[in-house]
């Protein structure tokens, strides 16, 4: 059980070395999609304890959280792969229109 926590630990230490490097907007985008994750699982845990009356509006609510943190992941993956090259604005463009495709399509599935 000690061995296990020395792997841990060695891979914490080694995670949080490199993440420092990382760069300010990549951070940012990291920030982003934890708060969308949580959103989700603070509306799930909610839905669970309370209930889920109007069922649309909660499933609209939770897949627009997860398809944030989904589209914010794909954008990070992408801007990370291009570090700062013109074609990381196009893919945020790209980024922009599919959150309003998806933002559309939760506010039509609520009514």
């Amino acid at each position: 059980m000690a061995q296990h926590l020395d792997t841990l630990k060695e891979i914490v230490s080694s995670f949080s070395a490199a993440y420092v490097k990382t760069p300010t907007k990549l951070k940012i985008l990291d920030a982003f999609s934890a708060c969308a994750l949580a959103t989700a699982v603070l509306q799930f845990v909610y839905a669970k304890l309370v209930g889920t009356f109007p069922f649309n509006a909660f499933l609209a609510g939770f897949f627009c959280c997860v398809g944030t943190f989904v589209l914010t992941l794909s954008l990070r993956m992408k801007v990370s792969e291009y570090s700062g090259k013109p074609a990381a604005a196009k893919e945020f463009g790209g980024y922009a229109l599919a959150m309003l495709t998806l933002f559309i399509a939760a506010v039509n599935y609520i009514g």
